[in-house]
C-alpha cells in the first residue's frame, strides 16, 4: 500500500509545516493530507491540525486525506460547522512502511456520515475496529473499504444500509485471521439490489470465499443494473468461474475484473471468448498458482493453497 497521490479528482497536497497562508494554493483546488511522522506524539498531531485550521480556508475544502497519526473521525466532526464544503474523505492513508493494513485502527464512521450530509465519497483503509452502524445516507456516491480483514458486522451493515445515491461500492473483505469472515448471507441485501438503486460498480474483493461469492453473483438481482463488476484479489478458481459462465448473462457489463486469480488457462480462454466479443473488458491479469506445500490441507472453504492479495 502507498500514499494516494490523487483523490476525488484532485492532487493530494500534504499540509506544509511552514508555508505562509498567502502562498498556499486555493483550498478547493487540492485534496489536503494531514499526517504526522512515525515517531510523532499527540502534540505533533495537534500542531498539524492547528496549522491546517489556521492557514487553510476550511469552508472551501472539498477533500481531506487523513494519514498516520491523525484522529480519523472526532476531529472532523468537531469541524463540521467550518468544513461546510467537504465532499470527500480518505481515512487511513497509511503505507506499509508506516503500518501494515491489518494493524490500522479504525472506529465508528456513523458520526462522520451524520456530521457531513454533503459527503459524496468515503474511502477507509484498515478494518480493525471499523463499525458502520448507518441506516442510510442520502448523498454518498462512492464507498471503498480497503482491508485485510473487514469485520463481518461492518460488511453486513453496509449491505443493509439505504444508500440511494451510491454508484460505486468496493469492499475488500479480507481473511478471517485478520478479522474478516463475511458470509454470502450477510451480503444478501446488497446482492438483492433493493437499497442501492443507483449502484453501477460493485467490487466484492480480496476474499478467501471468492468462489462462493461468484456463485452468488451469478444469480444476484443487483447484477443487471451494474456496468462493472470486480471479483478481484481473491481465491477465485475454475469452480467460481464456471458458476459465473452458467449464471445470468454478463454481456451487458463494460468491465469484469477477475485479476489475482487461480484460473486454469482453459478457463481463462473460455471467459475471454464468451465475454470479449460482446464488448466486455475482462481483466485476467495476475494468474496465481496454489502453494503446493499447503494444497493437501483440509479447509472448509476448499481454498487450500490459495491466498488473497492483501491480508497482513
Amino acid at each position: 500500500m502507498h500514499h494516494v497521490e490523487n483523490f476525488y479528482g484532485l492532487t493530494v497536497l500534504t499540509v506544509p509545516p511552514y508555508t505562509p497562508a498567502t502562498l498556499l494554493p486555493d483550498a478547493a483546488s487540492v485534496a489536503w493530507r494531514l499526517q504526522s511522522g512515525l515517531y510523532s506524539t499527540d502534540e505533533d498531531a495537534d500542531v498539524c491540525w492547528e496549522r491546517f485550521t489556521s492557514t487553510v480556508e476550511l469552508e472551501k475544502v472539498r477533500a481531506l486525506v487523513l494519514g498516520y497519526g491523525m484522529d480519523r473521525v472526532s476531529r472532523l466532526t468537531d469541524l463540521s460547522d467550518r468544513l461546510t464544503g467537504l465532499e470527500a474523505v480518505f481515512l487511513g492513508d497509511i503505507e506499509d512502511e508506516e503500518e501494515m493494513i491489518s494493524s490500522i485502527e479504525q472506529s465508528d464512521v456513523a458520526p462522520l456520515l451524520e456530521a457531513f450530509p454533503g459527503l459524496r465519497e468515503l474511502v477507509v483503509r484498515g478494518g480493525s475496529g471499523l463499525e458502520f452502524p448507518v441506516a442510510g445516507h442520502a448523498g454518498l456516491r462512492s464507498l471503498r473499504i480497503e482491508s485485510g480483514g473487514l469485520p463481518p458486522e461492518a460488511a453486513e451493515s453496509i449491505a443493509a444500509a439505504d444508500l440511494p445515491a451510491l454508484e460505486r461500492l468496493e469492499l475488500w473483505l479480507g481473511d478471517d485471521w485478520y478479522g474478516g469472515g463475511t458470509t454470502v448471507e450477510q451480503l444478501a441485501p446488497l446482492l438483492a439490489g433493493a437499497r442501492k438503486p443507483a449502484l453501477r460498480h460493485l467490487g466484492l474483493q480480496n476474499s478467501p470465499i471468492q468462489d462462493e461469492l461468484a456463485a452468488a453473483v451469478a444469480s444476484a438481482a443487483v447484477v443487471p443494473q451494474l456496468t462493472s463488476l470486480s471479483l478481484a484479489m481473491g481465491t477465485l478458481s475454475d469452480k467460481g468461474a464456471e458458476a459465473l459462465l452458467h449464471g445470468q448473462p454478463l454481456t451487458h457489463l463494460k468491465e469484469l475484473d477477475l485479476s489475482h486469480h487461480y484460473l486454469s488457462d482453459e478457463m481463462m480462454l473460455r471467459i475471454w471468448t464468451t465475454l470479449e466479443p460482446a464488448g466486455v473488458r475482462v481483466n485476467l491479469r495476475g494468474k496465481r498458482e496454489p502453494d503446493e506445500e499447503w494444497e493437501d490441507d483440509e479447509e472448509e472453504d476448499g481454498a487450500s493453497g490459495r491466498y488473497i492479495a492483501v491480508a497482513e
